[in-house]
């Protein structure tokens, strides 16, 4: 059996991931980041280590010394975790201190080099969650009216453009104005920011960025945004096809419908 690393953070994804490669006949080495990882996990793999996020060499010792040369990394980092610097070891200073800037791709890039330094090379985190990147279309809610059509167009040419900036991937507009852009707060946070300056019935648009690294920071949604969507009476999620996750899409789906929202592909 192929041993494949996975370096988990939070929420659903890396349960997914951790299913799909044993459904593929693959073993599950997983690194759950203590701050972050739900303990359920470890129910699922072949070997658990639970390691602080900033215990950088802890993490490369653990998979090599499972044999461990390739590894996904799934789940979200809480920023404020990879900025701080309490708690790291040697070589995560190291690492921090060689970046040019602290932006997503810049920090991610490097881990990701420093890995490959230890023979581990990081694979795409969608790897073997192909089957959920949809399709340009209708995910789930009513079609879109003509307004909607250019809200979402109007948002996501923006959101292009910030995702260009490593900024953030999504953007929430209104009337063809912007209420807000996501930046290290996530996207949840950035759905509440908008609704507390402009509102209901805004249209929120999530991308990919243009020259997407899809070894990290891939555009997700899940049920947790369907929430978010319905809490902060938001009627239209916009996506971008064939590179945004769509975690438990049959419950998203359901749970949209339920609340009254549009998701589309575009």
């Amino acid at each position: 059996m192929k041993k494949i690393g996975l370096i988990a953070g939070n929420g659903r994804f890396p349960f997914l991931v951790a299913e799909e490669i044993k459904k593929s006949g693959g073993k599950v080495i997983c690194v759950g980041l203590k701050e972050e990882v739900d303990a359920a996990l470890e129910n699922i793999c072949d070997k658990f280590f639970l390691i602080s996020v900033g215990k950088f060499q802890k993490i490369v010792d653990a998979l090599k010394s499972e044999g461990v040369e390739t590894a996904i990394m799934a789940g979200q980092v809480k920023h404020v975790k990879i900025y701080s610097a309490i708690g790291m070891d040697w070589r995560a200073i190291k690492v921090m201190g060689s970046l040019v800037n602290k932006k997503t791709d810049t920090i991610l890039g490097t881990i990701a080099n420093e890995f490959l330094k230890d023979g581990i090379t990081l694979m795409p985190s969608h790897m073997y969650l192909k089957n959920l990147l949809p399709e340009k279309g209708l995910i789930a809610g009513k079609k879109l009216s003509s307004d909607e059509n250019k809200e979402v167009e109007f948002g996501f040419k923006i959101a292009k453009g910030i995702a260009g900036f490593d900024i953030g991937q999504t953007v929430v507009v209104k009337d063809k104005s912007v209420l807000a852009v996501e930046s290290v707060e996530g996207t949840d946070e950035c759905i509440r920011r908008a609704y507390k300056l402009g509102g209901e019935n805004a249209v929120v648009v999530k991308v990919a960025k243009p020259n997407q690294d899809f070894r990290f920071d891939v555009p997700v949604i899940g049920t947790n945004t369907v929430d978010t969507l319905k809490e902060n009476k938001i009627r239209v999620m916009a996506v971008e096809a064939g590179v945004t996750l769509i975690l438990d899409k049959d419950e998203v789906i359901k749970k949209a419908k339920e609340a009254g929202v549009t998701i589309i592909a575009v």
